[in-house]
């Protein structure tokens, strides 16, 4: 797997495998989300591709204070190799980078799968709730 900043190229074949991973939500419009992550740091979207196509991505921001990882997917085909793993390692890279001392993530508590693939890469669950606030409805 080669990993490259996101292309506007990339953006139909992005948002399927982020509704193929099960990422998207009625109340998220992921073209909306693209939109909006292309206008700060465009550089921390990150595309894994293989022979040229996207199979891979994570979402990754630094506000100054922490640094976040969103959109972390993998096509199902492609899992188990190591390349959620690379995604995950190049972000924390770039966050380090940046000066980033610490790095948060959002993972759905039903999800147990990937909250074990996160313990297994040293995340561990932090003593805090995650509040939330639409300011601009995406429907």
């Amino acid at each position: 797997m080669q990993i490259r900043p996101f292309q506007p190229s990339d953006e139909e074949a992005v948002v399927a495998l982020w509704r193929q991973c099960g990422l998207t939500r009625p109340w998220n419009d992921p073209y909306k989300d693209i939109a909006r992550k292309l206008t700060e740091q465009p550089e921390l979207f990150l595309v894994g591709t293989v022979d040229g196509r996207p199979i891979a991505t994570a979402m990754i921001g630094f506000d100054g204070h922490r640094g976040w990882v969103y959109y972390l997917a993998v096509a199902p085909k492609y899992r188990k190799q190591a390349h959620g793993t690379a995604l995950m390692r190049e972000a924390e890279q770039l966050l380090i980078a940046r000066g980033c001392p610490k790095i948060n993530l959002l993972v759905r508590s039903s999800n147990a799968g990937v909250i074990d693939f996160y313990r297994a890469l040293g995340y561990s669950q932090d003593e805090s709730v995650s509040l939330g606030k639409r300011l601009i409805p995406d429907n």
